[in-house]
This record gives structure tokens, C-alpha cells and sequence, in this order.
């Protein structure tokens, strides 16, 4: 995938990994790059395009397409933790929203956007997952189970839109420097060497992205027995 040039879409683009990878883009000469975001003034970096999008609603997903008929690139990145649902008790609505925007949205956005992608010649279509999407997690279920659901479904797509020519990419990382993870004193990578990795896998035509030594301990794991 030819990066210099392209015309790129990243939802969640104002902040965390989002705008990492809406820089790496500008940075590996993109032509031009949609800032997808529910409130297009919280995009400061004018380098971006901003564009209303929340993937939760399907009227602003088919305006941003209806808007954004060049892109060659889209990065489905916006996401929730859900993490006030808790395993056995509390609200389940945590969860709902996880699903709602981790898994759901990124099934509207790339539904919306694959004829688009398949029109400009193919291109490219980018999922951030999360080791979550392997691993089950009892402190955080809702978002582990969303995660595990775009997983598939990112497989789903990348069997969907071969033909058509679309490269369909999976990144994978355990604990980034973002706000989403800042209930935590784990290890994390910087959002910007994620970005990078995705770059690299993009220019090279790779499929999946294990960012940093978690995601790939845990995706090892998959093939081991269960301990009980």
C-alpha cells in the first residue's frame, strides 16, 4: 500500500492513538488526511481535515462518506473502555456502549466505506484492536468482549474485501500511553510507535500489527492447552 499521496480517513483523530496515526500519515506524505470526530472543533492540528463522525450514528456516517469519496485509507479507531461494567455486578451499559462503538461502529464505518475504497482501487482498511481481543479479561469484560468481536470481524472483512482489493489490517498492542489506559501503572508503548508499526505494515502489505511484547506473548498463548 502506497502511502505518499493517499487520502486517508482516521476516526478518533483528535487525541491518543488517533491523532498518532493521522501524523504518521502527514508524516509518510499523505495527501490529505479526514479527522473523523464527533466534535470537529476539538481537531487543533491543522494538518487534519476535520469531518463529523460519530460511529454510533448512521446519518453522520453516510454524510462523512458522502463528504469524504477520495479516500484510499481508513483507520477505524475510535473506541470506548466500558470499564464501569464490572463482571458480576453493576449496569451492563458499560458494556452496550463498548460494543455499540468498538464493534458495531467499526462494522457501520467500513460498511460505509468499502465501496468507496473499492472505487479508488482498493486500498486499505486498518482495525485498532487490543490484546484484549485474545485475552478475557474478569476486570474488564465488556471491553475485552468488544474487542474479541472486532477481531472477527476484522477477519470478516479482510476475507469480504480481497477481491475487491482492499488490504485489511489488525493492530494489536496491550497498554498504550492514552487516556484509556490511565487506571493503570502497567508497562505501555507510546501511541506514536504503534502508529509507526501500522505505517511499516501498510508499506509492506502486512495484515496484523503486534505492537509491542504483550500482544505477541498473548497471541503465542492462543496455541497453548488451557490451564483448567
Amino acid at each position: 500500500m502506497e502511502i505518499k499521496g493517499s487520502v486517508a480517513l482516521v476516526t478518533g483523530a483528535n487525541r491518543g492513538i488517533g491523532h498518532a496515526f493521522a501524523r504518521a500519515l502527514i508524516d509518510r506524505g499523505a495527501a490529505k488526511v479526514y479527522a473523523a470526530v464527533r466534535d470537529p472543533e476539538s481537531v487543533t492540528d491543522e494538518d487534519l481535515i476535520p469531518l463529523r463522525l460519530d460511529v454510533t450514528k448512521a446519518d453522520e456516517i453516510a454524510a462523512a462518506a458522502a463528504v469524504a469519496r477520495d479516500v484510499t485509507i481508513v483507520i477505524n479507531n475510535a473506541g470506548v473502555g466500558g470499564f464501569t461494567t464490572r463482571l458480576l455486578t453493576g449496569s451492563l451499559d458499560g458494556a452496550r456502549l463498548a460494543m455499540e462503538i468498538n464493534y458495531f461502529g467499526t462494522w457501520a464505518v467500513s460498511r460505509a466505506f468499502a465501496p468507496i475504497l473499492a472505487r479508488n482501487g482498493g486500498g486499505a482498511l486498518v482495525n485498532m484492536l487490543s490484546t484484549a481481543s485474545w485475552a478475557s479479561r474478569p476486570d474488564y469484560p465488556g471491553y475485552a468482549a468488544s474487542k474479541a468481536a472486532q477481531w472477527s470481524l476484522t477477519g470478516a472483512l479482510r476475507e469480504g474485501l480481497r477481491e475487491q482489493g482492499t488490504l485489511v489490517v489488525g493492530v494489536h498492542a496491550g497498554f498504550v500511553e492514552t487516556d484509556l489506559s490511565s487506571f493503570t501503572d502497567a508497562p505501555k508503548i507510546s501511541a506514536a510507535d504503534v502508529a509507526e508499526q501500522t505505517m511499516e505494515a501498510l508499506a509492506g502489505d502486512r495484515v496484523e500489527v503486534l505492537a509491542d511484547e504483550r500482544s505477541r506473548q498473548v497471541k503465542h498463548s492462543l496455541s497453548q492447552p488451557l490451564d483448567r
